[in-house]
């Protein structure tokens, strides 16, 4: 627990240090456009930014004159200080500021908090370092549009970005990431490897899997369903569409509209398109009575939905407005909902470890003020959670408040090659669909009684994922995922024949496998298939088509000894199926 407060309280440090940044950055902008006209300036996850009306556009040639005159402010050591003063007197101190004025309008009280460094004042209740010198290690990173509130209507603003650390150690370190994050870019290595496709004639936000990204789609989801049959599960399909009725049973309508998209009109009745899976899972269990001798049930599917998504936030394949959702439901007794939660949470572990994810942090989610559900189900579920997660010895942070207001959750939030966090797998109580479809079960008293039901979102969108796989391994997928296995390439010509029996021998071990024929110099040849992040690459010359034997090179330009071919398909083959 020491720990877990030592790391809050340096982050909350590092927040306040990066928002003094922002306020160096507007008195630089400032100093440079002084008739410039500033928005809001806050601490974000990475950094700060702030945002302004100028005169003119900017460049990114202006950003390191922006951030020399920050480096002024700086070593000037210039200490903050804290007014409060009356809305009066703020409003004529920024009077030439018109989205400070506004500000200055939605506050409640007649006291507005300002900052001072020098001669430059913002509006702001801080907190902040005690002086400019405090900000150890800082840069601006990009210049972006922003609309004022982030409303279309409003004017179009300049937004700076930068960062800071309290070392020049650590700021080299996250620089150094963002860089390894250009190269591991998904929409880029998504192209370059013939991937997906996102053409702009489909519209924004839907995806096509060209063959190699299909391929390993389809091993994915090969594997999905086989651990799913090991541990209990059966899988369900359901259509893309719904009438309306069933919307409005779930509450989807109600309280979730705004994410659908408009209906579609079948012979007078009125379809939606799904934006999730669960209704059709409520009423497969309705379809027939249930005892307590049935449960628990394990549902899972793969199914697509559409969630309405605004164009300005739609990014490659990890927010899209057509994706296939990695869901299972559980309904159980209550007596089976803490062995139910505790195998949910190993199996979400242990898909998450053959990807080759080994870190992660968990997060609780408790009841946040308006909710659903008796004091005796939420109280229940809480303790369920916390009891699975303690008996795995796993840390945790609690977001009090934070769950949904149909049920507390578990998240876990998978750490990545380069050490970025992504919100992944959801463990989630959903107290609210069992009642609104009136689910229930003969329990061994021959009443009835209303099951618990338990949400497992293991892999998330199915598309974000292969997002995430493709960015965590900089698309040198392992050779159990990779698209292509083995390359092989003949040295010449009279070699071809050779080959072609390599990839037919091959191919029945169930090994994905091409041949390169194309009359090109073995090199170009091999640097093309290193270039395709292809796993293994089997060269064939004279002496291995008398021997039998194959020359092999990884993708990384190892040269492994010549071996006999039935030696190299063995360890190729324990490697794919041992998923290394």
């Amino acid at each position: 627990m020491a720990d877990i407060i030592n790391l809050v309280n340096a982050e909350s440090k590092l927040e306040t240090m990066r928002h003094s940044a922002s306020h160096v950055l507007a008195e630089a902008v400032l100093s440079i456009f002084p008739d410039a006209k500033f928005g809001i300036g806050p601490a974000i996850e990475d950094g700060f930014y702030y945002d302004f009306d100028l005169p003119r556009s900017l460049t990114p040639d202006d950003l390191p004159v922006i951030e020399e005159k920050m480096g002024e402010i700086i070593k000037a050591d210039l200490p903050f200080t804290h007014k409060e003063i009356t809305k009066a007197e703020a409003k004529k101190l920024f009077a030439s500021q018109p989205y400070k004025l506004e500000l200055i309008d939605e506050i409640p009280d007649d006291k507005v908090g300002i900052y001072e460094q020098g001669g430059f004042v913002d509006l702001c209740r801080g907190p902040h370092v005690n002086s400019t010198g405090e900000i150890k290690a800082f840069k601006l990173s990009n210049i972006a549009g922003a609309y004022w509130r982030g409303n279309e209507r409003f004017p179009m603003l300049q937004r700076i970005y930068g960062t800071a650390f309290t070392s020049q150690k650590e700021l080299d370190e996250h620089l150094t990431r963002i860089e390894e994050a250009k190269k591991r870019d998904h929409r880029k290595l998504g192209k370059e490897l013939d991937l997906f496709l996102t053409p702009d004639e489909i519209g924004g936000g839907l995806v096509i899997y060209t063959p190699k990204g299909g391929r390993i789609r389809a091993v994915i989801e090969e594997f999905w369903r086989q651990e799913h049959f090991a541990n209990g599960y059966e899988i369900l399909y359901t259509p893309h569409i719904g009438l309306s009725k069933l919307w409005e049973t779930s509450g989807h309508l109600d309280f979730y509209q705004e994410n659908m998209y408009s209906p579609i009109d079948i012979e007078g009745q009125e379809y939606y398109l799904k934006p999730m899976n669960c209704p059709f899972h409520m009423l497969a269990y309705k379809s027939r009575t249930r005892s307590y001798r049935d449960l628990p049930l394990r549902w899972a599917e793969l199914g697509t939905v559409y969630r309405y998504e605004r164009s300005g936030v739609l990014l490659g394949l990890l927010r899209v407005r057509g994706f296939t959702q990695d869901d299972a439901h559980i309904i159980c007794t209550p007596e089976q909902m803490n062995s139910e939660l505790s195998e949910v949470l190993r199996f979400s572990l242990h898909m998450w470890r053959v990807f080759g994810f080994q870190k992660y942090r968990v997060f609780l989610s408790t009841r946040p003020e308006k909710s659903i559900g008796t004091d005796q189900m939420w109280q229940d579920a809480e303790n369920a959670l916390r009891r699975v997660i303690d008996e795995n010895e796993l840390e945790y942070e609690v977001d009090e408040g934070g769950g949904v207001f149909y049920g507390p959750k578990i998240d876990l939030k998978i750490e990545d090659a380069i050490k970025r966090e992504w919100q992944m797998t959801t463990i989630q109580f959903d107290f609210n669909l069992p009642e609104r479809f009136d689910l229930v079960y003969i329990g061994a008293d021959g009443q009835e009684h209303r099951p618990y039901m338990i949400h497992r979102a293991l892999l998330g969108s199915w598309d974000r994922f292969f997002g995430l796989l493709i960015e965590h391994y900089a698309g040198a997928f392992p050779a159990w995922l990779a698209p292509v296995q083995v390359n092989v390439i003949p040295v010449a010509d009279r070699h071809l024949e050779h080959a072609r029996k390599l990839e037919k021998e091959m191919r029945n071990l169930g090994i994905r496998v091409e041949v390169d024929d194309r009359s090109e110099r073995m090199n170009l040849k091999i640097r093309q298939a290193q270039l395709d992040k292809i796993p293994y690459m089997v060269i064939i010359g004279d002496k291995e088509v008398a021997d039998n034997s194959v020359s092999v090179r990884r993708r990384s330009g190892e040269q492994l000894p010549t071996q006999p071919l039935a030696g190299f398909l063995e360890t190729l083959t324990k490697e794919i199926a041992d998923k290394v």
